[in-house]
Order: structure tokens, then C-alpha cells, then sequence
């Protein structure tokens, strides 16, 4: 099974001592992994900014080629708009400005059918998203 990673999750492993990367390993151990362009923003901003050397950079594109990066469509466009709208009708936190990237990590795994495994409370009752979460 395939399954998209939000940012939290996915950048746990990078960390030796983590204990979010096992607590959600019974969730990503023998899944196809897959990333929203936005988490892998996220995830290579994080170690730019703070200022990670060559080895540890060398090991956050490994773990990004590990995986697979989901492309943007007209189809991930049209789950975007739509996913926001729904929210703002029913009053959920991701369409609002901030949440905009976790707005477009929901509407890929939305778009693409598969489950998103996340530990930021955002993602919650948001319509049409199947979360596994640890929270």
C-alpha cells in the first residue's frame, strides 16, 4: 500500500532518537512511501535553515529519493479549490491562509486515493481525508 507522509512524520526519521519516527512506524513499515512537493519543500528548507552540512543534506535527498513525490495536476489544482471551499463551509482550520500547505499535503492524498499519515492535529475531520495518525 502507498501512503503519503506529511512533513512531521516523514523528517522524524532524521532524527536518531525520535520518538514520533516509532510511533509511527507500524504505519509506514512495508509501505510505498509517497510526498507532496510541499513536504519535500518543507523538508529541505528545515535543513537549510538550519544549516545542516553535506552528509546530513546527502542524507534528507536520500530519504526524499526514497520515496516518491507525487506530481501537481489539474486534477491535485481542481482537489485544492475544492477541498478549501469545503472547509471554509464547514468551518475547518485548512482554508485558512497558514494551513495552506497542509491544505495541498490533504487535497494529494486526496487526489491520488491514498491514506495520509500525519501527527498535526489540523488534519482532523478534514472532509474526504483518510488519516492514520498516532494522536
Amino acid at each position: 500500500m502507498t501512503v503519503v507522509v506529511d512533513t512531521d512524520v516523514f523528517t522524524a526519521r532524521l532524527h536518531p532518537e525520535s520518538v514520533l519516527a516509532s510511533l509511527y512506524d507500524r504505519h509506514l513499515v512495508g509501505q510505498r512511501l509517497a510526498l507532496a512537493p510541499q513536504t519535500v519543500a518543507e523538508t529541505l528548507y528545515g535543513a537549510l535553515k538550519a544549516g545542516w552540512g553535506r552528509r546530513r543534506l546527502d542524507r534528507v535527498h536520500t530519504l526524499i529519493r526514497r520515496a516518491r513525490t507525487l506530481p501537481v495536476d489539474i486534477e491535485t489544482i481542481e482537489r485544492v479549490a475544492r477541498l478549501r471551499n469545503d472547509c471554509r463551509s464547514i468551518g475547518h482550520a485548512l482554508h485558512q491562509k497558514q494551513h495552506n500547505a497542509d491544505l495541498w499535503v490533504a487535497a494529494t492524498a486526496i487526489r491520488w486515493g491514498v491514506p495520509l499519515v500525519a501527527h498535526d492535529k489540523v488534519f482532523r475531520g478534514c472532509p474526504g481525508l483518510d488519516l492514520r495518525t498516532e494522536e
